[in-house]
């Protein structure tokens, strides 16, 4: 029902209650007789001089332009909501037509029935307001029409003042003469307070109903009107029956107007109402994908645009996705604990190498104990889950291939922190020469540090950064054994360059960004480059996928071509298990915040976190179709 359709059923009803305008008032002292008339000129024949007087009140045509504060909405990649941000104000605006003439009604009705014909000013309301403050001699009653609680909100302070109530007559006349009716009941019906923090019709009926301000049902909508004047006093989550009075009051007004029938009044009245529940504060459900994305936003666009812009955030999280991984890493962590490992900490991430799309984030096993995400803030030593940085750079330089001997053996080498000589796990020196495929199955350490040596531990870093790895790397001796921090992220995200044969896109956990209009403020469309050698890279994903149908990961196979690392740092402080099929590349890691704390002897990433990885993989990949990694017979291998 369009407002037009509302104003033409308003034209011409007459109120049951002759004295209702309060044409003639009377006090205990005697009858006020005329005093319409009398209240009326005064307002036809001041307000030029209240104009002159009040020349310094702001600007109405500012309301052009005037965006209220909205609340920001995050969303999973397939628009199942996860949270929403705001300030103090909870707010969506919609167009007038999107709002229920129920609701539109019912709020004439009670707080203005003749919007649609004053000026700004109802010179009746003023009249029985007159005698009201008369009597008590000060303002205990306003005669505010729509448009002068719209400017009182916007403009003014909400101080009982007579002053005030002048201010406030001169600015809605002064909108009455700028904007259309229409105009002014849909900003109006926008930024009034409805209670809990809701600010608007849209986010009270979503609180109070749970559905949108446009479908409201004629009792729904008496009621929601029927909490302006109180909202915290009528709301029915406060008292339900004080609510189902109130809206009583707004029926039978609605009835005495014309504007519905009495049956029709009565039947509402009846009509049992489902109340939905506050939404204004309501908590995350996936706090450690929404503090990361919030936090982004912040970094791109300012505090106020997540707090007050009223932004559509859509992530590339997968839900469900998440909240299985997340059961997963809870459950893992209280196995791992039963088991005799003293972890305090589990974290995952999963990235679709296709897009470089973040699918899920578990920064810890509870984000009410900690909020700190480990996926994203916490360095930590990689282990041999850093080899394949170096493998790789050796199979660009093409002087290598997964069948190329490398020395298992070595006096050490010198560098700027001194002598170093590595050793295999368990503390072996090596012996002889083995390929680089079996060095990578069993994570030997010595072919990996001298082969580090020859191809040059600056080309390893070089190589490090193309994939998106920032944390600070020094080209130590020992680096390619992962002596130096770095976030999962990064671990998931370089892995899943190699899972996309060489081609990259920007890793990210938003896909697009919206204002409140709809224009799209930030578009993050994979825009795939190739990075990486193709014929290395297919070298390195054929010898990974040797490491767990052979090597130190058989714990990770799942039945389907995958390719991985473990990592396990000296001491046990640190095991990981960093793996992928071409449609997905996780990490896993296990540990401890105290970096000094070993999570006990024998603890490997090949037996603890390869377990987790293949449970997380499984389901996360029950409905994809088995895919192969490309051969690297089908690429040129590059000139040495």
């Amino acid at each position: 029902m369009s407002s037009t359709t509302i104003k033409r059923q308003t034209e011409n009803q007459k109120p049951s209650n002759p004295n209702f305008f309060l044409g003639v008032a009377k006090t205990a002292g005697g009858t006020f007789l005329g005093l319409t008339l009398l209240t009326t000129s005064a307002i036809a024949g001041g307000m030029v001089g209240l104009a002159i007087s009040f020349r310094n009140l702001p600007d109405v045509r500012v309301l052009n332009n005037y965006v209220p504060s909205q609340t920001s909405y995050i969303y999973d990649i397939k628009g199942v909501l996860l949270t929403t941000f705001h300030g103090e104000e909870h707010r969506t605006t919609v167009p007038l037509n999107q709002i229920s003439p129920h609701l539109k009604r019912a709020v004439m009705a009670i707080e203005d029935s003749n919007f649609y014909y004053h000026k700004g000013v109802n010179p009746n309301s003023v009249a029985r307001a007159a005698v009201v403050n008369l009597r008590s001699g000060g303002v205990e009653e306003g005669a505010s029409t729509l448009t002068m609680q719209l400017v009182k909100n916007v403009f003014l302070s909400h101080q009982r003042k007579f002053s005030r109530k002048l201010a406030e007559a001169v600015l809605a006349l002064r909108v009455e003469q700028v904007f259309e009716k229409d105009e002014i009941l849909e900003m109006y019906l926008n930024h009034i307070y409805w209670g809990h923090n809701n600010y608007g019709a849209e986010t009270a009926a979503q609180s109070y109903f749970n559905k949108s301000a446009k479908d409201l049902t004629l009792p729904e909508g008496a009621l929601m009107a029927g909490l302006i004047q109180a909202p915290e006093v009528y709301s029915p989550f406060a008292n339900y029956n004080l609510a189902k009075q109130r809206q009583a009051t707004v029926l039978n007004r609605m009835a005495d107007l014309g504007w519905i029938t009495q049956e029709e009044a009565d039947e509402a009245k009846k009509a049992p109402l489902l109340i939905g529940k506050p939404r204004a504060w309501q908590t995350s459900r996936l706090p450690y994908v929404t503090d990361a994305v919030r936090q982004e936003i912040i970094e791109k666009f300012g505090q106020d645009t997540i707090t007050k812009g009223g932004v559509n955030i859509q992530t590339t999280i997968d839900y469900k996705m998440q909240t299985r991984a997340e059961e997963i890493v809870r459950n893992a962590h209280r196995n791992l604990r039963n088991s005799g490992v003293k972890a305090d900490q589990v974290a995952l991430v999963s990235i679709d190498p296709r897009t470089h799309f973040v699918k899920a984030v578990v920064g810890g096993i509870d984000y009410e104990k900690s909020q700190f995400n480990r996926v994203l803030q916490s360095r930590r030593q990689p282990g041999s889950a850093f080899k394949p940085f170096v493998f790789y750079t050796a199979f660009a330089t093409g002087k290598y291939t997964p069948f190329t001997s490398v020395p298992n053996y070595t006096r050490g080498f010198r560098d700027g922190s001194g002598y170093y000589r590595p050793q295999n796990y368990g503390g072996s020196h090596g012996g002889g020469d083995v390929s680089i495929n079996h060095a990578l199955a069993i994570s030997l350490n010595i072919p990996a540090v001298v082969l580090g040596q020859r191809v040059g531990l600056d080309r390893v870093i070089e190589v490090c950064r193309t994939l998106g790895i920032e944390s600070p790397l020094q080209p130590v001796v020992s680096l390619p054994l992962g002596p130096i921090g770095v976030t999962p992220m990064e671990m998931a995200k370089a892995y899943a360059t190699f899972a996309n044969n060489g081609w990259q896109s920007e890793t990210t956990m938003i896909m697009q960004v919206a204002d409140s209009k709809g224009n799209i403020m930030l578009d993050n469309t994979p825009k795939p480059k190739l990075v990486l050698n193709e014929w290395a890279t297919a070298s390195l994903n054929s010898s990974l996928q040797n490491v767990i149908q052979n090597g130190t990961a058989t714990s990770a196979n799942i039945g389907r071509p995958a390719a991985g690392k473990t990592g396990t740092t000296s001491g046990e402080r640190d095991v990981w298990f960093v793996g992928y099929v071409p449609q997905l590349s996780t990490a896993v890691w296990i540990g401890n915040d105290d970096f000094s704390r070993s999570l006990g002897r024998g603890v490997t990433g090949g037996g603890y976190a390869a377990p987790i990885w293949r449970q997380f993989m499984t389901m996360a990949l029950q409905n994809e179709p088995v895919r192969y990694f490309p051969s690297a017979s089908q690429f040129t291998q590059p000139k040495p």
